[in-house]
């Protein structure tokens, strides 16, 4: 076996990378993308300069896990700026600027209202009249901010 592992040269690292990206192709979302430059990488280095296969393998390995961690962090980010964008699914984003007729009297501070067709804890920091419409200002976790809209 450890003549096998020593036997290998570039071309056969440049074909595993070949291998691993036509795989890719297949739809994997990734996964074999940066295992396949990884390999392509090494075949790479191992034309120029000779490695132990020990070597070889530690390399493909570093290469991996560096090419997949900065495109995770790259790919994290991106989509964390999406995430702040979006509504979709996002009900305290939907929430803000909708209005309602309150059906009952509201007091200064903590309550209940109907917005939709779900009731919500608010918060308002004036008395409330029963009929006066209201607008959401805020969404704080489960806890709706509202004043009344003039």
């Amino acid at each position: 076996m450890i003549e096998l592992l020593d036997s290998i040269n570039h071309w056969h690292w440049l074909a595993f990378g070949l291998a691993l990206l036509a795989l890719e192709l297949l739809g994997t979302a990734g996964y074999f993308l940066w295992l396949g430059l990884s390999a392509l990488i090494v075949g790479a280095l191992l034309t120029f300069i000779p490695m132990s296969w020990q070597l070889q393998w530690v390399s493909f390995a570093v290469f991996s896990l560096v090419t997949t961690w900065l495109w995770w962090r790259k790919q994290f980010k991106k989509d964390k700026q999406g995430d702040a964008q979006r509504d979709l699914n996002q009900k305290h984003k939907q929430l803000i600027g909708q209005t309602v007729v309150l059906e009952e009297d509201f007091p200064t501070g903590k309550g209940r209202i109907k917005l939709g067709d779900t009731t919500w804890t608010a918060q308002s920091s004036q008395d409330l009249k029963a009929g006066s419409i209201v607008e959401v200002q805020e969404v704080n976790g489960i806890v709706l901010t509202i004043s009344e809209k003039i």
